[in-house]
């Protein structure tokens, strides 16, 4: 909560011009734009790092006029998913999520294979959650990232990814379920 607050006061400070608060909030949260961005984009590093800096110096430039969030970083998040996706579709690639349904089949098939490979020679159990979670529909993982990683709250998510909440924590709820069933020994 008290981090919260302390956020809100350094935006209030941003938006009145103040640019050690502008400076404190990228320090803040250009680790998770990054980590973020990352997971969104198969495009490089540079791409992510444009596209964050756009979303810094746009909020810059409109300081005056934006409205202080409720919550800083989920704001930011979303403005660089909107930022990422508006490049994308300017450079006419499509941004076309998979279907959930769409690797059901392929997810059987290809995980007990996984899991033989990575029992074989001996990998950790965080490489292998990683591997099985970058088998899952995108929209699945995204989910994950927002609540596990960057520890938004389900409304949060939902906001970021553009959903309804239920939606936001049935994503979640279906790919936790989906790692259990293929390995229940992770204790997720």
């Amino acid at each position: 909560m008290f981090e919260v607050i302390k956020d809100i006061e350094i935006w209030e400070s941003f938006r009145n011009g103040d640019e050690d608060a502008y400076s404190i909030l990228y320090r803040e949260h250009v680790g998770a734009m990054y980590r973020y961005g990352m997971s969104l984009s198969s495009l490089s590093e540079y791409f992510v790092f444009d596209c964050i800096h756009d979303v810094f110096t746009e909020i810059w430039a409109k300081r005056a006029t934006i409205t202080t969030p409720t919550n800083i970083r989920s704001y930011l998040l979303k403005a660089l998913k909107n930022r990422m996706q508006n490049q994308i579709l300017r450079r006419e690639s499509k941004f076309l999520p998979i279907k959930d349904g769409e690797f059901d089949e392929l997810w059987e098939d290809s995980v007990s294979d996984e899991m033989a490979f990575f029992n074989n020679y001996g990998f950790s159990k965080e490489e292998l959650v990683n591997k099985l979670i970058a088998q899952l529909p995108p929209r699945q993982q995204e989910a994950l990232r927002l609540r596990f990683v960057e520890e938004l709250e389900y409304s949060e998510v939902a906001n970021v990814m553009s959903i309804n909440r239920q939606s936001a924590q049935n994503l979640v709820v279906r790919a936790v379920e989906k790692l259990r069933k293929t390995f229940p020994s992770l204790n997720l």
